[in-house]
């Protein structure tokens, strides 16, 4: 049976005549007194009464909105209220908001037991799950020893979220990570920054949970671990210097050697000199050994050859003239003896015999 909702605030004041006129003689119960649930989802209260009553009415946020009676009977403003009994003992009494929606109007519920028993009120907290994301790619390369950066973002919860890394299912220190939140409307958006070193490959999680929450979500990120080029910046480092050093040996070697050799120059240059002088020598030493022993002269004819006739004589260097041989030295023997530093040798023949004249000049 649905009340209409112009009659809800007669049967508001009923009840509460009625509850204060009563005498406070039995007592009930109303548990919880404090619940919180996430939004969309069902609230519960349980009414239990020590004796008897006839009637129980349920206010939300300053509204009756059910009423219920000792037979089950159930009067509601709302499909989304409803009440039964919690078992078949009738002193117990479950009321329910289906679908329940954040609202500071709904955060009051108020129980009251017609009769001597009076009201008890219970305080009701709706809280939001919004979304969870790693930013990044699912599987992620990085390289063995590398300094990693994750970063989770949440949005839309209420209230700010408890948010918190996993490694391999094991929890992170907080120390690696760093999270901050801000307002958005009614609710709160936050980021977590996680930085660790990679060392082998790993399942990432960033879990995001508020207390109404059987289960925080997550969102998650494999990272593939590969292990680091080697480092050649101190190989390249030692090879420079080697270099170097090598270097620099060479050029201080080079100097030396060049300092040498301009040392040895002068003694070289007046060995070849004197080398030179001695082959001269040498030379020249034949030459006068020659001189001095003379050479054939082919103009030389002995006496017995005299009374040749002139024409057996014409191919040689004689001739006669005026009654007078003159024998004269063959053009090759004077070109000799004038090559060699010789004066020319003539010989007369007369008619009295033959006369020589010999004249060696020897430079």
């Amino acid at each position: 049976m649905v009340v209409p909702r112009k009659c809800q605030p007669n049967l508001f004041h009923v009840c509460l005549l009625l509850c204060a006129t009563g005498a406070v003689l039995g007592e009930f119960q109303l548990e919880p007194l404090n619940l919180t649930v996430l939004q969309g989802s069902d609230a519960r209260f349980n009414a239990t009464v020590k004796g008897t009553w006839n009637f129980i009415t349920w206010t939300v946020g300053g509204l009756l909105v059910l009423n219920f009676n000792i037979n089950g009977d159930m009067t509601s403003s709302s499909e989304q209220f409803s009440a039964r009994f919690c078992s078949r003992d009738t002193s117990c009494v479950e009321f329910t908001i289906h679908n329940v929606a954040r609202s500071e109007d709904a955060s009051l519920v108020i129980c009251s037991v017609l009769g001597p028993y009076g009201s008890k009120t219970a305080q009701l907290f709706v809280q939001e799950s919004g979304t969870v994301n790693i930013k990044g790619e699912n599987v992620t390369v990085v390289q063995q020893g590398q300094q990693v950066e994750l970063q989770c973002v949440t949005s839309a919860w209420f209230p700010i979220p408890t948010v918190r890394w996993t490694q391999n299912g094991q929890a992170v220190s907080s120390s690696l990570q760093n999270t901050t939140s801000m307002a958005d409307g009614d609710t709160f958006n936050s980021s977590s920054i996680l930085k660790f070193q990679a060392d082998r490959n790993t399942t990432v999680e960033c879990q995001a949970t508020v207390s109404s929450l059987t289960s925080p979500q997550f969102s998650s990120v494999f990272l593939v671990v590969v292990p680091s080029p080697p480092d050649w910046t101190v190989l390249i480092a030692v090879v420079v210097s080697i270099g170097g050093l090598a270097l620099l040996v060479l050029l201080i070697l080079g100097i030396i050697f060049c300092y040498k050799r301009s040392k040895e120059k002068p003694s070289n240059y007046q060995d070849e000199m004197s080398r030179r002088v001695r082959i001269h020598s040498q030379i020249s030493g034949g030459n006068a050994a020659e001189q001095r022993q003379g050479r054939e002269n082919a103009g030389y004819v002995p006496e017995a050859t005299t009374s040749l006739p002139p024409s057996t004589l014409s191919d040689s260097v004689f001739s006669q003239e005026n009654g007078f041989k003159v024998s004269e030295v063959a053009d090759d023997v004077n070109t000799n003896q004038a090559r060699n530093g010789y004066s020319g040798a003539h010989i007369t023949v007369g008619e009295s015999g033959v006369r020589k004249h010999r004249h060696v000049t020897i430079v």
